[in-house]
């Protein structure tokens, strides 16, 4: 490396802060980077990357940048190129041990690698044919989870049966039915010579282990790794890492603990919080200069999180809140952290009595972070799409906001209340409510009764014909394709508490079928719908978060110590997303036919302690329910 290469004469090194730039710097050895949200943590990882080949430490060739999905792989080859740095390879873990495995099988095993099964239910639906089980789609959905569960967990089948009791079969099979099931689904998986994703990684961390040449053709390609996202890197994905390294150290990690959200799906935070025991001369740098988001949004994610394991305690950096996303991401030159202490929090809260919701107080300044109780859910979309309504109207382009939610089937009530105010809305991560299967499915049976029922209650012919369809009054346990359906069914019977007194099952029926047509038109400019899940990763001037209820953050089915966590930080991912203005909302009732709902525990800990006292504390208007 030049020694002489200096932070002014680098431009590599000048676009960093001190922190950013301690990463950049370490190219050689164990390295662990603990980035919080806003951080400017893939600048900094781009530019040690880009360091490193430019300083001549690294053969661009031999660098393997790793990450999570396509989309996040692809901006890290874009970064790279701009920076020079065009010949690393970015890749998810999936795609690089795929272009191994398909190198190296006609090698070792000879032909062709197996074919990719990029569908697992297709082949189950075979495999309960062949058991005589009658398996419902959502339930195979579920059943195709278990099966990448287990994989990525490195389970054996023999773990895995042990493991089953205590986690449960999805919907209504036993155990044995989804172990024979899982059994058969592996079976003919064989026999028509095919892998799945999760086989890719197991297949070609058994290929390197197993033969020696495989091994050292894989280690001498790649020297250095970068790992992106490690905070959900799972234990078959570490298993390849660790093979892919060989025992050698150069391996730098980036992650934050806080923003694990994927523990279903067998990510753990473990291997980033236990890097250092690992590896005792690691260096350790924590990225905690959050260049997104306003001191009061920052001092609410920090009172969520105090105390939590791997928490890092953000600091606010005032850049002007005009920036654009990629100047948030890494400091201006005469930036400087922007310390909150002392600062007094601008976070307000209103209430509202039944009608939608008031507009924004005219106290109400950037960077405010607002908590509003309304009386319903109905309410709270329309008072949310009315909030919404007033920005645009100021000038606020909607494709800068964002409602994000918990579960998919909240945005049936949210892409309505938008309409009605006349503001467009997209959703992100799924298909918009009345395009879902099951949604299609039961406004296609709705409209069919009405043409020969009459006269009963609309919440009882509701009912039957959802009924009919699987729903039933009490949600199933657990997460998956079966409660994700049962929500879809269950947003649907909650409309009918919307309806207008006098509403007939037919006029029902009929404006189900009105509103699945008129969201087809498409909107140019629109307000983003997104699950907190889905939202990760993403950021937007203005970020409402809706429906903070006991029984929806965290979510019902979200048992013990562990799982109550993974939705508090469910919620830290949501207001993280938020550079400008946070808005946090509850419905106090569920609808006519679904009583009080408490307001979410989380919300109780950002303000007041006690039921009784927050509520006080938000019907005061202008009293503060969160404080930075």
């Amino acid at each position: 490396m030049d020694g002489d290469v200096t932070v002014a004469s680098d431009p590599l090194l000048a676009a960093l802060d001190d922190d950013q730039r301690v990463v950049a710097e370490a190219l050689i050895g164990p390295v662990c980077v603990l980035a919080g949200a806003g951080t400017g943590k893939t600048r900094a990882i781009t530019h040690r990357i880009a360091y490193g080949v430019a300083s001549g430490a690294y053969d661009p060739a031999r660098v393997m940048a790793l990450t999570f999905t396509a989309r996040s792989a692809a901006e890290l080859r874009a970064r790279l190129r701009v920076l020079g740095a065009d010949g690393v390879q970015a890749r998810t873990f999936h795609a690089a041990a795929l272009a191994q495995l398909n190198h190296f099988w006609p090698l070792v095993v000879g032909g062709s690698a197996p074919r990719l099964l990029e569908y697992k239910g297709r082949l189950l639906g075979e495999a309960s044919e062949r058991l005589r089980l009658r398996v419902d789609v959502p339930t195979l959905r579920d059943v195709a989870a278990e099966i990448e569960w287990r994989k990525v967990s490195v389970l054996g089948m023999d773990d895995y049966e042990q493991r089953v009791a205590s986690r449960g079969a999805p919907g209504t099979l036993t155990p044995d039915q989804l172990l024979a099931l899982v059994a058969g689904y592996e079976q003919l998986k064989d026999e028509r010579r095919m892998l799945d994703f999760e086989d890719v990684l197991l297949a070609t961390a058994g290929m390197i282990e197993s033969e020696p040449s495989v091994a050292m053709h894989v280690r001498e390609s790649y020297r250095h790794f970068v790992v992106d996202e490690y905070q959900d890197v799972s234990p078959a994905q570490q298993q390849l890492l660790d093979l892919w390294l060989g025992g050698r150290r150069d391996v730098c990690v980036v992650g934050d603990a806080s923003q694990t959200i994927y523990s279903f799906a067998g990510a753990t935070p473990d291997y980033l919080l236990g890097f250092q025991r690992r590896y005792e001369e690691a260096t350790l740098v924590r990225l905690e200069r959050n260049y997104r988001s306003t001191p009061e949004i920052i001092a609410v994610a920090n009172r969520l999180m105090r105390g939590r394991a791997g928490a890092l305690q953000l600091e606010a950096v005032t850049l002007g809140h005009a920036a654009t996303a990629a100047d948030a991401a890494g400091p201006a030159s005469t930036a400087g952290p922007a310390s909150t202490a002392g600062a007094t929090s601008s976070a307000r809260s209103a209430s509202t009595t039944g009608s939608p919701g008031p507009s924004a107080p005219a106290r109400e300044q950037p960077g405010e972070a607002v908590v509003l109780d309304y009386a319903d859910e109905l309410a709270e979309a329309r008072g949310v799409a009315t909030r919404i309504r007033d920005r645009v109207d100021a000038g606020v382009p909607p494709e800068t906001i964002a409602v994000l939610m918990r579960v998919n089937s909240q945005s049936a009530i949210l892409e309505r209340a938008l309409d009605e105010v006349g503001v467009g809305s997209r959703v992100r991560g799924a298909a918009r409510f009345f395009d879902r299967p099951e949604v299609r499915e039961a406004v296609h049976a709705l409209r069919a009764a009405a043409l020969t029922i009459s006269g009963e209650p609309l919440f009882k012919s509701v009912s039957d014909v959802l009924r009919s369809l699987g729903w039933t009054v009490q949600a199933p346990e657990g997460p998956g394709a079966v409660r994700a359906r049962w929500e879809s069914l269950n947003a649907i019977a909650r409309l009918v508490d919307d309806a207008p007194d006098g509403t007939t099952f037919r006029a029902f029926a009929d404006d189900l079928r009105a509103r699945a047509e008129a969201q087809h038109e498409p909107t140019v400019s629109a307000v983003t719908l997104a699950t907190l899940h889905s939202a990760k990763g993403l950021e937007w001037d203005e970020v409402h978060i809706v429906g903070l209820t006991e029984g929806m953050l965290p979510i019902a089915y979200a048992k013990g110590f562990d799982a109550i966590d993974e939705e508090r930080r469910l919620l830290y991912v949501g207001i993280t997303r938020a550079r400008r203005r946070l808005t946090l909302s509850w419905p106090r009732s569920g609808g006519a036919h679904r009583g009080e709902r408490e307001p979410s525990r989380f919300l109780q800990e950002l303000g007041s302690r006690t039921r009784g006292a927050a509520r006080a504390g938000v019907a005061a208007a202008g009293r503060p329910a969160v404080r930075g």
